[in-house]
């Protein structure tokens, strides 16, 4: 078991990591963090004395004065080192760097500085150091104007913004959950390897122009938003895009989304799904009453489809309290999707058996099922 402590832990890529290393409490147990700690240094001890390994994610990425944004990340790693030497620390220590750090600015420089303090601790004490140098994070919950042009693009695409684009450079990516699974490899590593302090360039998985994820972006929301259609996704990148860009759809006044429903003398008919990808496609009958689902998944893209009763569907993010509620009733067919790292369930909340209809993005394999459960 090894006991995993994460400065920023309700960050961007902080979020992304609690959340995957307490899908596996067999291995790992979350050692708690708030900002505050850094305020206070018993509660800093406390802190650091707990961990086997502490993954700094802890820092500043933007501020109108360049300065502030240096002056935040020294500070946090030196209080870091500090509390470490005060406690005789053994954990294994990594620190996510930027790419950025060989750019002549001020985030750049910090971020340099901060590892090679924390390089500076671990030689001098010969305990693990494992310095990441990360390419660009993108991912679900990223927070827009701040930590990423896919975030920023993709807030102002579902909520009636223009995006623009400053310069049309390359961009080199990578997706938050690879980012967070070679993390916790390197937590892994660090228990047999022989090499104490070590420097490791993350490789990004994609490259491309700032004007190639906006055209992506914009072919999503046509298709997705406009037409009704899941849109084709020839590449993981772009089911990884997709499922970032779900994410900031406006849930309250997007779903149920209605189907169009056909009717003559011969009875209904209702086309489900137009998809320009492959998966499965199921169907169920719930008897009154029962709920079904109160799992969520961490890639696939799934949709219920009620066609017949009454039912509840109810989606939560993990780690947050805010429940979407939206009542579905046969008579006005209508689906809801489910967003990834959103738990879900569907309840018939009618008198007769309901009947539903689901599509997965990707036949189930039991032998990775990327279903976890909990409740709404």
């Amino acid at each position: 078991m090894i006991k995993i402590g994460i400065s920023g832990q309700n960050g961007f890529i902080g979020w992304h990591l609690a959340q995957t290393v307490m899908l596996d409490p067999e291995n790992f147990t979350l050692i708690p963090f708030e900002r505050e700690l850094f305020e206070s240094d018993p509660k800093l001890d406390a802190f650091v004395a707990s961990c086997d390994a502490i993954i700094h994610l802890a820092g500043m990425n933007r501020h109108p004065d360049p300065q502030v944004i240096y002056d935040t990340n020294i500070e946090l790693s030196e209080k870091l080192v500090a509390s470490l030497e005060r406690t005789n620390s053994q954990a294994h220590v990594l620190f996510s760097s930027s790419s950025q750090e060989q750019s002549d600015n001020l985030y750049g420089r910090s971020k340099r500085l901060a590892r090679e303090k924390l390089t500076n601790w671990a030689k001098t004490n010969t305990q693990r150091f494992t310095g990441l140098i990360i390419p660009n994070v993108f991912g679900p919950f990223s927070k827009p104007f701040y930590n990423s042009v896919v975030a920023t693009f993709c807030h102002q695409i579902t909520h009636r913004g223009t995006p623009k684009i400053e310069k049309d450079c390359q961009i080199n990516l990578i997706y938050v959950g690879d980012l967070v699974s070679r993390m916790i490899d390197e937590v892994i590593k660090g228990k047999s390897e022989k090499t104490f302090v070590k420097t490791s360039e993350i490789p990004h998985q994609m490259e491309i122009k700032v004007s190639g994820i906006l055209e992506k972006l914009n072919y999503f929301h046509t298709s997705y938003v406009d037409k009704h259609e899941v849109p084709a996704l020839h590449s993981v990148f772009d089911l990884q895009l997709f499922n970032t860009f779900l994410t900031y759809i406006k849930m309250e006044s997007f779903f149920p989304r209605p189907f169009k429903l056909n009717m003559d003398e011969r009875g209904t008919f209702v086309e489900l799904a137009r998809m320009s990808v492959s998966g499965q496609t199921s169907f169920s009958t719930t008897v009154p009453g029962i709920t079904r689902g109160n799992h969520f998944h961490t890639r696939k893209i799934e949709r219920f489809a009620v066609i017949k009763g009454k039912a509840t569907i109810q989606f939560r993010k993990i780690g947050t309290d805010k429940v979407y509620s939206f009542d579905l009733d046969g008579d006005k067919p209508a689906y809801v999707d489910m967003p990834i790292w959103y738990t879900h369930n569907i309840t018939n909340t009618g008198d007769e058996l309901l009947y539903t209809v689901f599509w997965i993005n990707e036949p189930y394999n039991s032998d990775d099922q990327d279903t976890y459960f909990e409740s709404v």
